[in-house]
């Protein structure tokens, strides 16, 4: 094995490096954030006999390169720089990149083929999976309205609708350039005037609740809570970067909201506002369990991991439980989040050490239930409707339910230490 792994060390030097920046850009493409891939690129350089000094943000990836025989005072020979569109969370395509890596730096396979099948990974999504993608906006929306909301059955299947509707735009919008830039808004006044004219016509809904539902794949909590890792561990530009790419899409959302709000009223279409009977307490189970295949697919896990991607979100659903009894007995403390966080990360760390595959198939899933962009989402609401009271609270609840998912998530990496970057 040795003499393979020297093999692979010993090809060309562009060879090296073109396998190397291919591999950097399939990661920030699939959603690794920048700690890990900055991580997860060094560490490939050097067992290729490379010096790699990268820098990675949401949307670029600079790295200088220079050949360990020049020694540790060698210039950089090579320095690359990538445009990136911000990436997103492609757990099946991730996986099959780091297996690729693994394989090709361990001498398995040649570079130039490693080269070739990670390039390979970069093809389109098939219509099936788009259409996938669509079926999970609207198993997310429904499931989260039965989970979280605890709304009617009208309010379920409006969300879900509405979700699937928004999915769709969605779509469009990653084949659509100029689409793309006011997807958010638009899918914000698709969802608002839709559940507006549904309650007003057909059947009263609880309009917040079903809203929020319906946008809930949309609101940038992963980013948020993201943007406060990478902060807490020092890169600061690229945590800066999505943080306020973050606000930007919660901006975008709540204009969507107001907008379709004042339009209805303007026409004179209002909402009928009385309740109906809220959801039976068993539908949590079968909503989790629809969540949990709407989770798998949104983040386009392969089927074999589609188990694993389940118990995540269970864990992370059930932290939350236990956390809000535990609450009770100290009120204001976000204890079920940290908990959560602390598990999955904790879990993940174990998944990649003994089955030798990225964390992120256990951490990125689990975390969806609790990342705060809900609340994000509500602060700006309110601060838009001039409510500076409520606006301002919710805000700082915002900081303390990121910061105690972030602290979980680092407790679990020092319960478990990390032995992949991925």
């Amino acid at each position: 094995m040795n003499d393979l792994i020297r093999g692979a060390a010993n090809a060309a030097l562009e060879t090296r490096i073109a396998f190397i920046v291919e591999l950097a850009r399939r990661l920030h493409q699939y959603g690794t954030t920048a700690a890990r891939l900055e991580i997860a690129i060094a560490g490939a350089a050097q067992r290729l006999a490379l010096v790699a000094e990268v820098w990675s943000s949401p949307t670029a990836i600079i790295i200088s390169f220079a050949d360990v025989s020049g020694g540790e005072e060698g210039l950089a020979q090579v320095t690359q720089v990538m445009r990136l569109p911000p990436g997103d969370v492609n757990l099946a395509r991730m996986c099959e990149a780091d297996a690729i890596a693994d394989r090709a730096i361990a001498g398995e396979l040649d570079l130039r083929e490693g080269f070739r099948l990670l390039r390979a990974l970069g093809q389109p999504e098939t219509r099936w999976a788009r259409a996938g993608v669509v079926g999970s906006y609207g198993l997310s929306a429904a499931s989260m309205e039965a989970l979280f909301l605890h709304s009617s059955w009208a309010d379920l299947v409006v969300a879900g609708a509405i979700g699937l509707v928004i999915g769709l735009i969605t779509i469009l919008a990653a084949i659509r350039p100029r689409l793309a830039v006011a997807s958010d808004a638009i899918s914000a006044m698709v969802a608002t005037a839709g559940a507006i004219l549904v309650s007003a016509f057909v059947v009263p809904l609880a309009i917040k609740s079903v809203v929020l539902a319906s946008l809930i794949v949309l609101v940038p909590g992963m980013s948020l809570t993201t943007a406060v890792r990478e902060i807490s561990s020092q890169h600061l530009v690229s945590g800066v970067a999505r943080m306020g790419g973050a606000i930007a899409t919660l901006l975008k959302l709540t204009f969507g909201t107001v907008a379709a709000s004042q339009l209805c009223a303007a026409f004179g279409v209002t909402a009928r506002n009385y309740v109906l009977p809220p959801l039976p307490h068993w539908m949590d189970w079968p909503s989790l369990l629809m969540g949990a295949i709407g989770f798998a697919i949104l983040f386009r896990a392969a089927w074999r991991d589609w188990p694993v991607v389940a118990g995540a979100v269970g864990v992370g659903y059930l932290a939350t439980r236990w956390g809000g009894l535990l609450s009770q007995a100290i009120p204001g403390a976000p204890v079920g989040v940290f908990l959560g966080g602390l598990l999955l990360g904790a879990m993940a760390n174990l998944y990649a050490r003994f089955l030798h595959r990225p964390g992120a198939v256990v951490r990125e899933p689990g975390i969806i239930l609790l990342v705060p962009g809900s609340v994000g989402f509500r602060s700006v609401s309110y601060l838009f409707e001039r409510d500076t009271t409520l606006g301002m609270d919710s805000f700082i609840l915002l900081l303390t339910l990121l910061i105690s998912l972030v602290a979980g998530l680092l407790f679990g990496d020092l319960l478990v230490s990390p032995r992949r970057s991925l």
